[in-house]
C-alpha cells in the first residue's frame, strides 16, 4: 500500500505543527539535501509548453530514494477561477521502485519555495535587514512572507500589486498573522527603505519589475518569479551590478533571469555557500541576487519531511496504487476477484 496525503490533510499536519516551526523544519531538511548535493543525480526538469502554459516533470533520486513533481503553470487560469499552478508528486524506494508516498504538492510546492527563499536569505541577506519590499501578491506571496518572519525575523513588509484584489487578499491574511504592511503606489515605492525584495509575478513574458535604478546597495533579492523560457522579472543590468546565486546552474540558465545573460556570466550554486565551498555575502554593500526558479530536490525535501511527519498518523491514508496479486505471476487473478485458492498438489 502507498501513503496518500491530500490537500485537507497537509492543511491539517501544517495547523497541528504550527506554521513557523513547519517551515523552519522544512526548511532544515532541504538544507540537509542541499548539503548531500553530489550524492543525487540530477537534472532540469522536462517541460511541455503549449500555448498558454506548460507542464511539468521535476524528477531528482539518491540512492535511497526516488522522487518527482508534476506541475503546471498557466497565467490565464486565473480568469478560469483555477490555479496558476498546480502540482502532485511521489516518493518512491529505489531498492524496489514501489511508491511509499503520495502527495498533493500545491500546498507543498508554496511551502518549499518559501522555506528555500527564506534559508537562502537567511545566509545571503545582512543580519541586520527588517524590512522586505514584495512585488506580486499572489498564491506565492503569503507564504514567503510566513517563511521570512519564521526564519529571519521579517515583520515589516511594503508590498505592491497591479491586482487590488490579489492586495486586499493579502492584507487581510498577512494582517491576520500580526505583520506589519504598508501598502504602495507602485514597486519603485515598495522598495524605499527595503532590505530585502521580493520578486513574485505570474505573466509568462519578458518584464521589468524591478529596474537598476531601484536596487541600492546592500540589498538582498530574492527574485522567484522568472521561472521558464521567456519569463523574466528583472533588469538585466541588475544581475551584472549583483552576486548571483542559483540552484541547478544549467537548469536556471534555461529558465531563471540568468537567460538575458551570456553564457560565461558568473554565478554560484547555493549549495556550495551552504556546505562552505563557497562565500555567500562578502560585504555589506554588495546586492546578493537569488535566481531562484525552483529545484527538484526542494520536493523530494518536502516530500521526506511530509513522509516523515505523518507517518504512523491519521493524516496518511493508505490506497492500492500498486496492484499485490497474490502470486506475483498471476496479474491477470486480480480481474477476476476473489475466488477459491488452488489446490495445493500432492507430494
Amino acid at each position: 500500500m502507498t501513503r496518500f496525503i491530500g490537500v485537507e490533510s497537509l492543511a491539517a499536519i501544517v495547523r497541528e505543527t504550527g506554521i513557523d516551526t513547519f517551515l523552519r523544519g522544512l526548511a532544515d531538511y532541504i538544507e540537509a539535501d542541499f548539503l548531500r548535493w553530489p550524492q543525487f543525480h540530477k537534472v532540469p526538469r522536462h517541460a511541455s509548453h503549449g500555448e498558454v502554459g506548460v507542464v511539468e516533470l521535476m524528477p531528482i533520486a539518491d540512492d535511497r530514494l526516488f522522487g518527482f513533481k508534476y506541475v503546471n503553470g498557466h497565467p490565464s487560469n486565473g480568469r478560469h477561477n483555477l490555479l496558476t499552478v498546480a502540482a502532485f508528486g511521489v516518493l518512491s524506494d529505489m531498492a524496489t521502485g514501489y511508491p511509499r508516498l503520495m502527495s498533493e504538492m500545491t500546498l507543498l510546492t508554496a511551502l518549499r519555495t518559501a522555506a528555500t527563499s527564506a534559508l537562502v536569505a537567511r545566509r545571503l541577506a545582512r543580519p541586520d535587514s527588517r524590512v522586505m519590499a514584495m512585488i506580486g501578491l499572489g498564491a506565492q506571496s503569503d507564504f514567503q512572507a510566513l517563511a521570512f518572519r519564521a526564519l529571519l525575523g521579517i515583520e515589516r513588509l511594503r508590498v505592491y500589486d497591479i491586482d487590488p484584489a490579489s492586495t486586499a487578499k493579502f492584507v487581510r491574511n498577512m494582517g491576520a498573522q500580526g505583520f506589519q504592511i504598508e501598502v504602495c503606489s507602485t514597486g519603485q515605492d515598495a522598495v524605499i527603505g527595503s532590505d530585502i525584495i521580493t520578486t513574485a509575478t505570474a505573466d509568462k513574458r519578458n518584464a521589468t519589475i524591478l529596474s537598476s535604478n531601484m536596487v541600492g546597495a546592500g540589498v538582498h533579492i530574492n527574485a522567484i518569479g522568472g521561472d521558464c523560457p521567456g519569463k523574466t522579472e528583472l533588469q538585466r543590468d541588475i544581475l551584472a551590478r549583483a552576486r548571483v546565486f542559483v540552484e541547478l546552474e544549467e537548469q536556471t540558465r534555461i529558465e531563471g533571469e540568468l537567460q538575458q545573460m551570456p553564457a560565461n556570466f558568473p554565478v554560484t550554486e547555493i549549495w556550495q555557500v551552504l556546505a562552505g565551498l563557497a562565500e555567500g555575502r562578502t560585504d555589506a554593500a554588495q546586492i546578493t541576487l537569488f535566481d531562484s526558479v525552483g529545484f527538484a530536490l526542494e520536493d523530494f525535501s518536502a516530500l521526506r519531511y511530509l513522509d516523515d511527519l505523518a507517518r504512523g498518523t491519521a493524516h496518511a491514508a493508505e490506497i492500492d496504487l500498486i496492484a499485490e496479486p497474490a502470486m506475483p505471476v498471476d496479474l491477470f487473478g486480480l480481474l477476476e476477484g476473489e475466488r477459491e485458492p488452488e489446490p495445493r498438489m500432492a507430494a
